[in-house]
């Protein structure tokens, strides 16, 4: 049985009375369905609201083109640039240079050889002298 056939049947077992259906078994907008019907449901255009030149701005083409035109930053850049004279101190870069560095050899910077200083001798020349008295007997 289809539910219309069934509201006929229960209008027609109601007492003389009562004419209206109770809220339970009333169909129309007021259930929860409702907003996701008028959601879905296209407003059809309004007669009255067509496109119309009459409330349209004209741009002036000097305006626009110098809107466009470009401009030189250099004076703001400079003043941005000169403004912040903070330096990181050598070993933090270092270490932010050591986290961005990859870890292939190719990436890796050469190690860097310690130069060697020559070696002085340790004696000195009263001690050449010293040396060649005892050992040569020279006076």
């Amino acid at each position: 049985m289809s539910a219309s056939l069934l509201r006929r049947g229960l209008e027609l077992l109601e007492p003389p009375g009562r004419a209206k259906v109770p809220p339970g078994l009333q169909r129309g907008r007021a259930g929860p369905r409702a907003a996701g019907a008028a959601r879905r449901r296209k407003r059809a255009p309004e007669p009255g609201s067509k496109a119309t030149v009459k409330g349209r701005v004209v741009k002036s083409a000097i305006e626009e083109y110098h809107k466009k035109k470009p401009m030189n930053h250099l004076r703001e850049n400079l003043q941005y640039m000169l403004k912040g004279r903070l330096v990181a101190d050598k070993a933090v870069t270092e270490q932010v240079l050591a986290q961005n560095r990859g870890r292939k050899s190719k990436d890796q910077p050469p190690e860097k050889t310690e130069k060697k200083k020559p070696q002085g001798t340790v004696f000195t020349e009263e001690d050449f002298r010293k040396f060649e008295r005892e050992y040569f007997g020279v006076p």
